[in-house]
């Protein structure tokens, strides 16, 4: 039988937000906390790995939520802290949900269909599509029009068979190469990666107006709006 396992990255210092973004409170509570929450009340979630700064809240997180395998430091790059988070992956494992600790407001149906699609293809990411025009630029000169729909903005959580993302991870360390998300690294080495819809109310905090934002949507789905 299958078994999943999230792995929940929030260990960013916040710079450009002027603190450790998944610190700030929203709705009373961390940031963080709706993510971890989101997936420790998946029932498909088997167990979730938290990648923290440091480990002063593990004690206090594991009485919280009981899936909750293990807490550990992130590393300098995200890529570095997404691989300490699979290391401590339990071995029965075999699908493995990477999900950014700064998006709170992941959905269970989002969840359901980035483990149905990674079930299916080894390996699946949730995209939105590209509304705006695209431009390419040099300094501050417009040079050409990119064609939009072939273009989409990709989301977390992303889902990978297991020894799939070890292989992937383990052929960017040997390469030395730092990729923007982990599907980019299962790109290298030729996975397949299966798009599923993503949610516009799935938003990655990364300035203080996105919290206000995060607000207004929590109260409307806690409402049923």
């Amino acid at each position: 039988m299958e078994k999943v396992a999230a792995i929940i990255v929030a260990s960013g210092e916040g710079r450009r937000f002027g603190q450790a973004k998944q610190f700030a409170p929203l709705a009373g509570r961390p940031v963080v906390d709706w993510a971890i929450e989101a997936f420790a009340r998946h029932p498909q979630i088997d167990e979730v790995v938290i990648v923290l700064p440091d480990e002063s809240r593990a004690e206090e997180i594991k009485s919280r939520w009981s899936k909750v395998k293990a807490v550990v430091r992130g590393g300098k790059e995200r890529q570095d802290s997404v691989s300490r988070g699979l290391e401590a992956v339990s071995p029965e494992i075999t699908l493995v949900l990477v999900h950014d600790g700064v998006r709170p407001l992941v959905k269970a149906e989002l969840i359901s269909r980035v483990i149905e699609a990674s079930r299916e293809e080894g390996a699946a990411i949730p995209v939105l599509p590209m509304d705006d025009t695209v431009k390419m630029v040099e300094g501050d000169i417009v040079t050409s029009t990119i064609n939009r729909e072939q273009l989409f903005r990709a989301q977390t959580p992303q889902g990978f068979r297991k020894k799939l993302l070890e292989e992937a991870f383990a052929q960017a360390r040997k390469d030395g190469y730092y990729g923007s998300d982990e599907a980019s690294l299962v790109e290298r080495i030729g996975g397949r990666i299966k798009i599923v819809p993503g949610d516009r109310t799935n938003i990655k905090i990364t300035r203080p107006e996105d919290l206000k934002v995060a607000e207004v949507w929590l109260n409307e789905s806690r409402r049923g709006l």
